[in-house]
């Protein structure tokens, strides 16, 4: 005899919840779509044909983002940058002594502070926040 699919059990308050990886592109498009609608409710709206579900757990309204498109933007280029690991091979070879320090790599680490920079300004004023001078 088949079993029926499971259903919520009276001790279980939540279904599980499912986790999907996307790139920062991805997830900027969808959020993008999305406007302001939570991204997912916005995610089930699509998937089930529109049918958005009501909602028994309590949600979360998404703050609003200024520039959404430059954020979206922002966030696609510092997922294509690897920064973060790059950052730590740097760090690991100054700590072990094995960074050789030429004009080449000084010249290297003034663009990428340079590079940090041209992000900064736009990813302040994408999230909201008033910058000296402006």
């Amino acid at each position: 005899m088949d079993k029926p699919p499971s259903s919520p059990n009276k001790n279980d308050k939540l279904p599980k919840p499912f986790s999907l990886r996307l790139t920062f592109d991805e997830r900027a498009a969808l959020e993008q779509d999305a406007g302001n609608k939570p991204l997912g409710v916005y995610i089930r709206a699509k998937l089930f044909e529109g049918e958005e579900a009501p909602r028994k757990v309590r949600t979360r309204s998404r703050k609003p983002v200024e520039d959404e498109r430059a954020l979206g933007r922002l966030l696609g280029e510092l997922g294509k940058a690897r920064l973060a690991n790059n950052l730590n091979q740097l760090a690991k070879a100054a700590n072990t002594g094995s960074l050789p320090v030429t004009l080449d790599t000084e010249n290297a680490l003034r663009d990428a502070c340079a590079a940090i920079q041209d992000m900064r300004s736009p990813l302040l004023r994408a999230l909201g926040f008033q910058q000296p001078g402006s």
